[in-house]
């Protein structure tokens, strides 16, 4: 266990994100064939074994957000049905999107951004609602220049109450600006203290464009979290894109040389940021999740460093990828 910066939250080097536990629908490759039964009891119990699985292996991070369906009810219930204190398990939640697809998986919109004041109010209510003590972190969800969230007087002081209670706030970020979005928001202050102390970003080895800005958060005091770092599948065994082909061959090659898997080797590749805290799996399946744990007992070397930083993408070409993945 680690400190997550100024935040003072206990987290473990690798967190359990329910983005795909809480819906039926998300963009990661092969995600509708990991859920059979796409029924609401199905899945809350498909969640309750991934988050057993995840607790008896020594995660103590959990991310969800208003946006995952069901998510933070699935938590909120597996938390009090496993009696867990909140002094033992730190919580992360994020607000700023709602969930649009009305459990169906072929609907126009899954999710809708929405950053008004608003709906920050009613949401931190529902999530609240949820987790009640156990939420310990709330983030702004996928802050951007373009959303101007960050130039919302109003809602940046709403979040400064919220801390005021003991709340942490925080930010996530997306797309490829997402170095210029944290550089604004560790300028934000209130009353000459910072207000966010914790940024959860997107790093991975196709898209390591925010390092630079996350070290530097981390030097700030910030705890730091990294998202998506599998890419949405496509550091798993599961991007089978001809385009792809070059790159897999590097993957395989340093996953072969040491003894594991290649979605291990991502995440190992993460941990050995130096300014990182907590890495997110994104785990559907017990097996998937065993595989992401491999991570920790692997030593990621100037070998893997060297040989997989030339698989890495331009940001824009990265997140033009992204936007393509279908949701299932």
């Amino acid at each position: 266990m680690s400190i997550l910066g100024v935040t003072g939250l206990k987290v473990s080097p690798i967190g359990l994100g329910l983005a795909a536990l809480g819906r039926p629908d998300y963009i990661n490759l092969g995600h509708a064939k990991d859920l059979r039964d796409h029924s609401v009891d199905a899945m809350e119990s498909h969640a309750y074994e991934l988050l057993d699985a995840a607790w008896e292996s020594g995660v103590r991070y959990f991310d969800v957000a208003r946006s995952y369906g069901l998510a933070e009810c699935f938590l909120g219930a597996w938390l009090k049905r496993r009696a867990i204190e909140p002094q033992n398990v730190t919580v992360g939640s994020k607000w700023g999107y709602y969930y649009a697809a009305n459990w169906h998986i072929d609907a126009e919109r899954h999710e809708i951004k929405d950053h008004s004041l608003p709906l920050l109010r009613r949401q931190w209510q529902e999530s609240s609602g949820f987790l009640g003590a156990q939420l310990d972190l709330y983030q702004i969800h996928s802050a951007t220049i373009e959303s101007r969230v960050l130039d919302n007087q109003e809602v940046l002081l709403e979040l400064f109450r919220l801390s005021q209670s003991g709340i942490k706030i925080g930010l996530t970020l997306s797309g490829p600006s997402q170095a210029k979005t944290l550089h604004k928001a560790l300028s934000v202050r209130f009353e000459g203290v910072p207000l966010f102390q914790c940024v959860q970003a997107t790093w991975n080895l196709l898209d390591p464009s925010a390092c630079g800005a996350l070290a530097e958060a981390k030097a700030a005091g910030w705890g730091v979290i990294i998202k998506e770092v599998l890419a949405n599948g496509r550091l798993t065994i599961r991007n089978a894109e001809p385009s792809f082909t070059v790159k897999r061959e590097k993957l395989e090659q340093q996953a072969k040389r040491l003894n594991t898997t290649i979605d291990a080797l991502a995440i190992s590749g993460a941990l050995a940021q130096p300014w990182v805290d907590v890495v997110l799996s994104g785990a559907v399946t017990t097996d998937q999740l065993r595989s992401n744990l491999k991570a920790l007992k692997l030593v990621w070397d100037e070998e893997a460093a060297a040989e997989l930083s030339i698989i890495s993408e331009p940001a824009e070409q990265y997140w033009a990828e992204r936007s393509k993945l279908a949701w299932n």
